[in-house]
Protein backbone atom coordinates (compact mmCIF):
# COMPACT_ATOMS: atom_id res chain seq x y z
CA UNK A 1 0.00 0.00 0.00
CA UNK A 2 1.32 3.03 -1.06
CA UNK A 3 2.07 5.78 1.76
CA UNK A 4 2.22 8.54 -0.26
CA UNK A 5 -0.37 12.08 0.80
CA UNK A 6 -2.00 14.08 -0.64
CA UNK A 7 -3.10 17.44 0.75
CA UNK A 8 -5.95 18.90 -0.06
CA UNK A 9 -6.67 20.90 -3.24
CA UNK A 10 -6.57 24.90 -3.24
CA UNK A 11 -8.65 26.72 -6.11
CA UNK A 12 -6.48 28.01 -8.54
CA UNK A 13 -7.87 30.46 -11.00
CA UNK A 14 -8.03 28.97 -14.87
CA UNK A 15 -6.36 30.74 -17.68
CA UNK A 16 -7.87 33.23 -19.26
CA UNK A 17 -10.64 34.26 -16.13
CA UNK A 18 -10.99 37.12 -14.03
CA UNK A 19 -11.03 38.40 -11.14
CA UNK A 20 -14.17 40.59 -9.79
CA UNK A 21 -14.14 42.35 -6.55
CA UNK A 22 -17.46 43.99 -6.50
CA UNK A 23 -17.61 46.47 -3.51
CA UNK A 24 -20.52 48.50 -2.37
CA UNK A 25 -20.11 51.78 -1.37
CA UNK A 26 -19.49 53.57 1.81
CA UNK A 27 -22.61 54.89 4.09
CA UNK A 28 -23.87 57.72 2.17
CA UNK A 29 -25.08 60.41 3.96
CA UNK A 30 -28.65 60.30 5.30
CA UNK A 31 -31.51 61.68 3.79
CA UNK A 32 -33.50 65.07 5.63
CA UNK A 33 -37.10 66.01 5.16
CA UNK A 34 -37.55 68.51 2.55
CA UNK A 35 -34.16 67.95 1.04
CA UNK A 36 -33.92 65.61 -1.58
CA UNK A 37 -30.39 64.38 -2.90
CA UNK A 38 -29.14 65.73 -6.10
CA UNK A 39 -29.55 63.73 -8.78
CA UNK A 40 -27.73 61.78 -12.11
CA UNK A 41 -29.65 60.76 -14.95
CA UNK A 42 -32.66 60.42 -12.43
CA UNK A 43 -30.83 59.01 -9.33
CA UNK A 44 -30.21 60.03 -6.32
CA UNK A 45 -26.41 60.83 -5.83
CA UNK A 46 -25.32 61.76 -2.34
CA UNK A 47 -22.32 61.92 -1.41
CA UNK A 48 -20.39 60.15 1.59
CA UNK A 49 -21.33 60.04 5.16
CA UNK A 50 -18.16 60.73 7.47
CA UNK A 51 -19.01 56.85 8.81
CA UNK A 52 -18.38 56.17 4.92
CA UNK A 53 -15.40 57.55 4.41
CA UNK A 54 -14.20 55.61 7.23
CA UNK A 55 -15.36 52.64 5.34
CA UNK A 56 -13.63 53.78 2.00
CA UNK A 57 -10.52 53.54 4.18
CA UNK A 58 -10.47 50.42 5.25
CA UNK A 59 -11.68 48.83 1.61
CA UNK A 60 -8.33 50.88 0.47
CA UNK A 61 -6.41 48.78 3.00
CA UNK A 62 -8.04 45.88 2.65
CA UNK A 63 -7.25 45.50 -1.08
CA UNK A 64 -4.31 47.61 -1.72
CA UNK A 65 -2.13 44.51 -1.49
CA UNK A 66 -4.55 42.11 -3.75
CA UNK A 67 -2.85 42.49 -7.06
CA UNK A 68 -5.49 45.06 -8.09
CA UNK A 69 -4.70 45.68 -12.35
CA UNK A 70 -8.30 48.06 -12.85
CA UNK A 71 -10.60 49.93 -11.10
CA UNK A 72 -14.02 50.64 -12.16
CA UNK A 73 -16.49 52.89 -10.81
CA UNK A 74 -20.19 54.20 -11.14
CA UNK A 75 -21.44 57.64 -12.58
CA UNK A 76 -22.93 58.01 -8.97
CA UNK A 77 -20.27 59.73 -6.60
CA UNK A 78 -20.63 58.00 -3.76
CA UNK A 79 -18.48 55.06 -5.66
CA UNK A 80 -15.80 57.50 -6.61
CA UNK A 81 -15.29 58.52 -3.10
CA UNK A 82 -15.27 55.00 -1.60
CA UNK A 83 -12.46 54.02 -4.49
CA UNK A 84 -10.48 56.94 -3.88
CA UNK A 85 -8.42 55.73 -1.10
CA UNK A 86 -7.02 52.68 -2.99
CA UNK A 87 -6.52 54.23 -6.04
CA UNK A 88 -4.02 56.59 -3.92
CA UNK A 89 -2.65 53.65 -2.70
CA UNK A 90 -2.00 51.51 -5.68
CA UNK A 91 -1.18 54.54 -8.60
CA UNK A 92 -4.07 54.18 -10.68
CA UNK A 93 -7.40 56.07 -12.32
CA UNK A 94 -10.68 54.37 -12.49
CA UNK A 95 -13.19 53.75 -15.32
CA UNK A 96 -16.55 54.51 -14.97
CA UNK A 97 -19.25 51.79 -15.90
CA UNK A 98 -22.20 53.54 -15.91
CA UNK A 99 -24.21 50.42 -16.41
CA UNK A 100 -23.70 49.35 -12.59
CA UNK A 101 -24.82 52.50 -11.08
CA UNK A 102 -28.00 51.84 -8.61
CA UNK A 103 -31.48 50.59 -9.61
CA UNK A 104 -33.53 53.48 -10.32
CA UNK A 105 -36.47 54.04 -7.61
CA UNK A 106 -38.48 56.04 -9.97
CA UNK A 107 -40.70 58.33 -7.60
CA UNK A 108 -39.04 57.12 -4.13
CA UNK A 109 -35.40 58.15 -5.23
CA UNK A 110 -33.75 61.04 -4.19
CA UNK A 111 -34.23 59.68 -0.19
CA UNK A 112 -37.67 58.81 -0.61
CA UNK A 113 -37.06 55.03 -0.45
CA UNK A 114 -35.44 55.57 3.04
CA UNK A 115 -38.56 57.52 4.71
CA UNK A 116 -40.86 54.93 3.59
CA UNK A 117 -38.58 51.88 4.12
CA UNK A 118 -37.97 53.09 7.86
CA UNK A 119 -41.94 53.32 8.10
CA UNK A 120 -42.66 50.34 6.66
CA UNK A 121 -44.67 51.55 4.05
CA UNK A 122 -46.91 49.10 2.22
CA UNK A 123 -45.72 49.24 -1.22
CA UNK A 124 -42.11 48.26 0.85
CA UNK A 125 -43.94 45.09 2.05
CA UNK A 126 -45.08 44.22 -1.39
CA UNK A 127 -41.85 44.83 -2.58
CA UNK A 128 -40.11 42.60 -1.13
CA UNK A 129 -42.75 39.69 -1.34
CA UNK A 130 -42.92 39.71 -4.70
CA UNK A 131 -38.93 40.49 -4.98
CA UNK A 132 -39.27 43.48 -7.56
CA UNK A 133 -38.11 46.64 -7.38
CA UNK A 134 -40.70 47.98 -10.00
CA UNK A 135 -43.28 47.80 -7.36
CA UNK A 136 -42.26 51.58 -6.60
CA UNK A 137 -44.01 53.89 -8.89
CA UNK A 138 -41.74 54.37 -11.89
CA UNK A 139 -39.20 52.55 -10.56
CA UNK A 140 -36.82 50.90 -12.99
CA UNK A 141 -38.28 47.29 -14.61
CA UNK A 142 -36.49 44.64 -13.22
CA UNK A 143 -35.92 42.95 -16.87
CA UNK A 144 -34.19 46.17 -17.73
CA UNK A 145 -32.06 46.37 -14.27
CA UNK A 146 -30.93 43.02 -14.67
CA UNK A 147 -29.80 43.31 -18.66
CA UNK A 148 -27.81 46.16 -18.02
CA UNK A 149 -25.97 44.96 -15.02
CA UNK A 150 -25.29 41.80 -17.02
CA UNK A 151 -23.91 44.14 -20.57
CA UNK A 152 -21.85 45.63 -17.79
CA UNK A 153 -20.37 42.78 -16.23
CA UNK A 154 -19.61 41.34 -19.53
CA UNK A 155 -17.67 44.28 -20.70
CA UNK A 156 -15.62 44.37 -17.78
CA UNK A 157 -14.90 40.64 -17.94
CA UNK A 158 -13.97 40.90 -21.86
CA UNK A 159 -11.38 43.64 -21.02
CA UNK A 160 -9.38 41.81 -18.29
CA UNK A 161 -8.62 38.53 -18.97
CA UNK A 162 -5.80 36.87 -16.43
CA UNK A 163 -6.25 40.20 -14.10
CA UNK A 164 -8.34 41.16 -11.17
CA UNK A 165 -10.84 44.08 -11.11
CA UNK A 166 -12.28 45.88 -8.27
CA UNK A 167 -15.47 47.50 -8.91
CA UNK A 168 -16.92 49.92 -6.84
CA UNK A 169 -21.11 49.73 -7.30
CA UNK A 170 -24.10 49.49 -5.34
CA UNK A 171 -26.11 47.05 -2.85
CA UNK A 172 -28.81 46.46 -5.35
CA UNK A 173 -26.24 45.69 -8.10
CA UNK A 174 -24.22 43.63 -6.37
CA UNK A 175 -27.66 41.16 -5.08
CA UNK A 176 -28.12 41.06 -9.00
CA UNK A 177 -24.53 40.42 -9.73
CA UNK A 178 -24.60 37.72 -7.23
CA UNK A 179 -27.87 36.21 -8.83
CA UNK A 180 -26.68 35.92 -11.85
CA UNK A 181 -23.44 34.49 -11.20
CA UNK A 182 -25.64 31.53 -9.23
CA UNK A 183 -27.60 30.54 -12.30
CA UNK A 184 -30.97 32.97 -11.42
CA UNK A 185 -32.16 32.20 -7.80
CA UNK A 186 -34.76 34.25 -6.20
CA UNK A 187 -34.49 37.96 -7.38
CA UNK A 188 -33.64 38.99 -3.34
CA UNK A 189 -31.80 36.35 -2.09
CA UNK A 190 -28.83 38.24 -2.13
CA UNK A 191 -29.53 42.07 -1.59
CA UNK A 192 -28.44 43.80 1.92
CA UNK A 193 -24.73 43.89 1.43
CA UNK A 194 -23.13 46.03 3.79
CA UNK A 195 -21.42 49.50 3.05
CA UNK A 196 -17.96 48.54 2.31
CA UNK A 197 -17.99 45.20 2.02
CA UNK A 198 -15.90 42.59 -0.85
CA UNK A 199 -17.67 40.13 -2.81
CA UNK A 200 -15.20 38.08 -4.60
CA UNK A 201 -16.49 36.52 -7.95
CA UNK A 202 -14.31 34.78 -11.10
CA UNK A 203 -15.20 35.31 -14.45
CA UNK A 204 -14.37 31.92 -16.60
CA UNK A 205 -16.07 33.03 -19.97
CA UNK A 206 -19.87 32.96 -19.38
CA UNK A 207 -19.33 31.07 -16.09
CA UNK A 208 -19.01 32.46 -12.76
CA UNK A 209 -17.79 30.79 -9.19
CA UNK A 210 -18.56 33.02 -6.22
CA UNK A 211 -15.39 32.84 -4.09
CA UNK A 212 -16.41 34.55 -0.54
Amino acid sequence: MSDESHRQIRFHKPPGATEVFLVRHGESEPAVDGKPFPTVDGHGDPALAPEGLVHADQVGERLADEGIDAVYVTTLRRTAQTAAPLLARIGLEARVEADLREVSLGEWDGGQYRKHARAGHPLIIQMMQEERWDVIPGAEPMEVFAGRVAAGLSRIVAAHADQRVAVFTHGGVIGEAMRLAVGGTRPFAFIGADNGSISHLVAIGDRWIVRR
